[in-house]
C-alpha cells in the first residue's frame, strides 16, 4: 500500500511538473544585426549607399579644392587689391564655405533618408521571418541578442490591463 501511495504522488507530482513547464513561456535570442548583415539584399543597398556617400563625398571634395585655389589666388592678389575689394573677397569665400557647409549637409540628410528607404523593407522581411520562426517553433518571446536590443516578439500574456485594474486605473 505504500508503494501505490509513493507512485501515486510521484505521478501527481510529474504530472504537477509538466504542466508547470508547458504553462511557462518559451524564450528564444537572435542577434538581428548578425542575422541583417547576413542577408543578401543588405548586402547590395550597402554597396548602393556606399557609392552615393562616394558621389556626394567627390562633390563636396571638387568644391572644397575650388574654395582653397581660390583663397589662395585672393590670398597672394591681396597685396595689390584695395581694402574694399579684399572685404568682398572675404565675404564670397564666407559665403562659398557656408555653401558647401549646407551641401554637405543636405548630402547626410539624402544618405540618411536613403538608407531609412533601403533598409526598411530589409528589416520588414527579416522581422516577419523571425515571426514565422518562432511562431512554427513555439516561442512566444523573441529577444535581439545585441547590447541594448529589444523585444522583438511578444506573444505572451500582456498584463497592462491587469495592472491598471490594480492600480485601479
Amino acid at each position: 500500500m505504500k508503494q501505490v501511495k509513493k507512485i501515486a504522488v510521484a505521478l501527481v507530482l510529474f504530472i504537477a511538473a509538466t504542466g508547470f513547464v508547458n504553462a511557462q513561456s518559451k524564450v528564444a535570442h537572435i542577434d538581428v544585426t548578425l542575422l541583417l548583415t547576413s542577408m543578401p539584399e543588405m548586402k547590395s543597398a550597402e554597396a548602393e549607399l556606399k557609392k552615393l556617400s562616394e558621389t556626394y563625398n567627390a562633390d563636396i571634395e571638387s568644391s572644397m579644392v575650388e574654395f582653397q585655389n581660390k583663397a589662395t589666388l585672393y590670398q597672394n592678389e591681396s597685396a595689390s587689391k584695395s581694402k574694399e575689394e579684399n572685404e568682398k573677397r572675404a565675404i564670397e569665400l564666407q559665403g562659398v564655405q557656408k555653401n558647401i557647409q549646407e551641401a554637405n549637409q543636405a548630402a547626410q540628410r539624402e544618405l540618411q533618408k536613403k538608407q531609412a528607404e533601403l533598409f526598411a523593407p530589409i528589416s520588414d522581411k527579416a522581422k516577419a521571418a523571425i515571426e514565422k520562426v518562432a511562431a512554427a517553433q513555439g516561442f512566444d518571446y523573441v529577444i535581439d541578442a545585441q547590447q541594448g536590443g529589444g523585444l522583438i516578439v511578444a506573444n505572451g500574456k500582456n498584463l497592462l490591463v491587469d495592472v491598471k485594474a490594480e492600480l485601479g486605473i
